[in-house]
């Protein structure tokens, strides 16, 4: 009985690696097994880099609230404090955003709690 090689199963497999790789250099797109390497290491950064996102963005967000806010007066931990104490639910990410975009909209904010 001849041997059984999948040759489909197989191809489709590799192409659909090399396909991943389109776009890298040299023999990291040509090359299968190198290719394979190197698109496992690039959804490993992927995944990783899905969760140092939000942190990223997090702290850009406090970054600029806390410069608005000196600007107004107040620094970013009392302007905070003062936002939960009168119950004024906005998150870092709208208040980033009004600082940035509409800085008399976040001094109204401000000039709300102090």
């Amino acid at each position: 009985m001849p041997r059984s090689v999948n040759a489909v199963a197989s191809r489709r497999r590799r192409k659909k690696i090399l396909k991943l790789a389109k776009g890298y250099w040299g023999s990291r797109s040509k090359v299968y097994t190198i290719a394979k390497n190197t698109v496992e290491k690039g959804l490993q950064y992927a995944y990783r880099d899905r969760k140092t996102k939000k942190r990223e963005f997090r702290a850009l967000w406090i970054q600029r609230i806390n410069a608005a806010a000196r600007h107004n007066g107040l620094s970013y931990s009392q302007l905070i404090g003062k936002l939960s104490a009168k119950g004024i639910t906005l998150n870092r990410k709208v208040l980033a955003d009004l600082a940035l975009n509409e800085p008399d909209a976040f001094k109204a904010i401000v000039d709300s709690v102090k």
